[in-house]
């Protein structure tokens, strides 16, 4: 059975191993000992926390198939962004340039600076393996993420959205980046990277350019790349984007990937998910719904099918399923179909 669960220490070689596998461009899991098993910690103790509003936790989940034992993939949720470290983005904006004397008229676009999603949940850190990229199992692990959240709203903000990796090569060259780098810095794209996910962020304040960058003054390369994301994500935002997910025009400093946005009571999955009171007994139908428990440090997740009970709101599950959720007959589950 795949099963997804509150990643625990002793996940921390599969961890590793995931993010090597994620390559350049994954700022959130820095190939760096001490800073996973500091993630790995901190997602410990933000399942275990007493919160009544978003703050600093972050929990990440681990999909794990339970015949082999094996972690195959991860996915995460940031309850509230930049409130100890500044959460850059460039916005894309526009600057008009006229004269009515000479009848010219010309629209440039710029990127500026800004912290506007301060305070903002963030979804991230999603990565599946090869082998399990199959039977709805990515949409399972990206979706599972917002019936947590459906079912604990008050630890997340209004407003939720997620950075998508940008345009870079297999060496990790990102023409974006190969801009900045030429004009205003002195270090490659992946040592950028890899200093952001371990949250060495200082020389972005110190280095970065202050004042609006006219994008017509970009090399044609790094134009192009703007808003586009990395081959290997565009799954992940067609996901975003069928949960209702668009564009505000704000994107990466570093590989100017895209940032989508959604309001929380807008998310679709949340707003179709349902709670309903379990009977464990035999299940008739093949349908496949995503269905979790309703706890928050032992929290667990399955696709399963399920039955309706005629006339009441009560759902049969099988046994097994119970088992996976660790739930009691007459205990309440969260599902929306998958």
């Amino acid at each position: 059975m795949i099963i997804v669960r509150p990643i625990q220490h002793r996940d921390y070689d599969a961890l590793y191993r995931i993010a090597e596998e994620s390559g350049h461009g994954f700022t959130s899991l820095p190939v760096n000992e001490a800073l996973l098993k500091q993630r790995i910690e901190s997602a410990e103790k933000s399942f275990k926390k007493d919160v009544s509003k978003p703050g600093t936790e972050g929990y990440l989940f681990v999909m794990e198939d339970t015949e082999t034992g094996d972690v195959v993939g991860t996915s995460g949720i940031e309850a509230a962004v930049g409130l100890e470290d500044a959460f850059y983005h460039y916005h894309l904006g526009k600057v008009v340039h006229s004269s009515r004397e000479l009848n010219i008229y010309n629209t440039v676009e710029t990127l500026t600076l800004c912290n506007d999603y301060t305070g903002a949940s963030e979804i991230c850190t999603l990565f599946l393996s090869e082998s399990h990229r199959k039977d709805k199992n990515g949409r399972f692990l990206s979706r599972v993420r917002f019936l947590f959240m459906a079912e604990h709203k008050h630890r997340f903000a209004e407003t939720v959205i997620a950075e998508m990796r940008g345009v870079s090569d297999e060496t990790g060259r990102s023409p974006f980046w190969h801009w900045l780098e030429a004009h205003f810095f002195s270090m490659d794209f992946p040592t950028v990277d890899y200093l952001t996910g371990i949250g060495n962020k200082s020389f972005i304040a110190e280095l970065m350019p202050k004042y609006p960058i006219y994008v017509n003054l970009l090399s044609k390369s790094a134009q192009e790349v703007i808003n586009q994301v990395h081959p290997k994500t565009v799954p992940a935002v067609k996901l975003l984007e069928a949960e209702g997910f668009c564009r505000r025009g704000y994107v990466d400093i570093f590989d100017a990937g895209p940032t989508v946005e959604s309001q929380l009571k807008s998310i679709k999955t949340i707003n179709e998910s349902r709670r309903h009171q379990i009977i464990i007994g035999d299940v008739d139908n093949n349908n496949n719904y995503i269905v979790c428990n309703t706890k928050i440090e032992n929290f667990a997740a399955v696709q399963a099918a399920i039955t309706f009970q005629e006339n009441t709101d009560n759902v049969i599950i099988a046994a097994s399923t119970a088992q996976a959720l660790q739930v009691s007959e007459g205990d309440w589950v969260r599902l929306v179909e998958n």
